[in-house]
């Protein structure tokens, strides 16, 4: 890429006391790390601000991060689908890696060592990824989900090369970008939650971070997809960016009809057990029998479809028709943990974890990806079964 292509991805800009110099960056070009490395040492920076959250400030800088990850406690608290799409993207990444040896963020690690070698402050100033996940998930329709995370799974296990498009997706915007471009084009919701928010946040954290430390010059490195973005939104007054910054971290919580489902799912089949017992202590006892044969039967083939150990086939089994009447407990942290129990996981499988899931077979070798595969199949299928179970007291009251 000449000199002359490249000057519109340098934008000098100041707001108030600070000059910001917004460097629009290729996440899988070489050139955008030397650029990075050229910027720090020409300039004279009171600091250094980088597209990049926690949470991947964390995988960039602490590469055994991922070793000390609490499975369960992922589990327990409801995150799993945050990993999972982390893990999806990470595979992504890891493609591009073994096809054209360049790791996307290489650009971001180059900013953090040239500050800390400048020993200039380090701004993260992207939103989580887990918020991120979490406002894409709640907004977009439930019907739209299904497509994103099949498109998710089909990219992370595909073995086909990248293709030219995707790695233009790429040069111009980020990892998450490049991953749901095609959706995003189609949907309003997901471009403005995806690079509408994350440019706001971006222009909400650098008038945050600029207006506490007063510094008079800072170096901005962000995706080339942001850059237009947060331009635009740093020329425009922001009252409040501590404010806006807030919002735009909000978790989005479920509709609250869709709370009460599980509930009434629950009170439904308790009052089917009640009629078959009214009707004739047999037949109330055989309607439970069936629960449990389908609910358990259902969650321990799940399981087995995992792989998993068979004390967690056992606890499948067991434990589904019991917690399927119980919306806040899921069969899925038991058999999670038993599994973890019987094959705890290594620091191996925590550090070849990233590159065994881009194939089918790795998610059943690693210990941690099949963890979570036991989760997720042992509670589809219990859910499955609650279905199948209450149809099938349906028909034995009513037909």
């Amino acid at each position: 890429m000449t000199e002359p292509a490249r000057a519109h991805l340098l934008r000098t800009m100041s707001v108030g006391d600070t000059t910001f110099n917004l460097l629009g960056t290729a996440h899988v070009s070489p050139t955008s790390v030397a650029e990075v490395e050229q910027a720090i040492a020409c300039g004279s920076y009171d600091a250094v601000a980088v597209e990049l959250c926690n949470q991947r400030y964390r995988v960039l800088t602490e590469p055994d991060a991922l070793e000390q990850l609490d499975l369960f406690q992922v589990l327990r608290s409801g995150k799993f689908g945050m990993v999972a799409a982390s893990l999806a993207l990470a595979a992504f990444q890891q493609r591009l890696a073994d096809q054209f040896g360049t790791r996307p963020g290489a650009e971001m690690e180059a900013a953090i060592n040239g500050a800390e070698a400048a020993n200039l402050p380090v701004w993260l100033v992207d939103r989580d990824i887990g918020v991120t996940l979490n406002r894409i998930y709640r907004r977009v329709p439930w019907w739209q989900r299904f497509v994103l995370l099949s498109g998710l799974i089909a990219s992370s296990l595909s073995r086909e090369k990248i293709t030219e498009a995707e790695i233009e997706r790429l040069k111009e915007g980020d990892l998450l970008e490049s991953t749901f471009a095609e959706f995003a084009a189609r949907s309003s919701l997901l471009y403005e939650t995806l690079i509408t928010e994350r440019d706001q946040y971006i222009a909400a954290r650098l008038l945050e971070k600029a207006k506490e430390l007063q510094p008079t010059n800072v170096l901005v490195v962000i995706g080339a997809g942001h850059l237009a973005g947060v331009e635009a939104t740093l020329s425009k007054p922001m009252a409040n960016p501590v404010a806006t910054r807030r919002m735009l971290e909000l978790t989005l919580p479920k509709a609250r009809w869709l709370v009460w489902i599980p509930w009434l799912i629950v009170i439904f089949i308790f009052a089917g057990f009640g009629l078959g017992f009214a009707r004739s202590p047999a037949l109330g006892m055989q309607l439970m029998i069936e629960w449990a044969l389908i609910t358990g039967g259902l969650s321990a083939l799940g399981t087995i479809i995992a792989a998993g150990h068979p004390l967690t086939v056992i606890t499948a089994f067991l434990a589904a028709p019991l917690t399927t009447l119980h919306p806040a407990i899921g069969v899925g942290f038991f058999t999670a943990a038993v599994e973890m129990a019987l094959r705890k996981p290594l620091v191996r499988h925590f550090r070849t974890l990233r590159a065994d899931v881009t194939r089918v077979r790795g998610w059943w070798q690693n210990r941690v990806a099949r963890t979570l595969l036991v989760f997720l199949f042992s509670t589809l299928g219990a859910a499955t079964g609650t279905y199948l179970a209450g149809f099938r007291i349906v028909e034995r009251l009513f037909y």
